[in-house]
């Protein structure tokens, strides 16, 4: 597993990162990563942020 950000807005810039960078879709970051997709998603839940598929990022 990655070592991610556990910070709710740390993790939103990293990923958003992340996908924006090196990945073109959420689930192939998690396959890289080794991260849980409900991990990512469930935390930024936590401040509002949902997964848009078309433009690949938390908004």
């Amino acid at each position: 597993m990655a070592n991610i950000p556990k910070d709710p807005v740390m993790l939103l810039s990293y990923i958003n990162t992340q996908l924006r960078d090196f990945y073109p879709s959420l689930n192939e970051l998690c396959l890289s990563l080794g991260i849980e997709e409900k991990e990512i998603t469930g935390s930024l839940a936590s401040i509002d942020y949902r997964y848009d598929k078309i433009k690949n990022q938390f908004l």
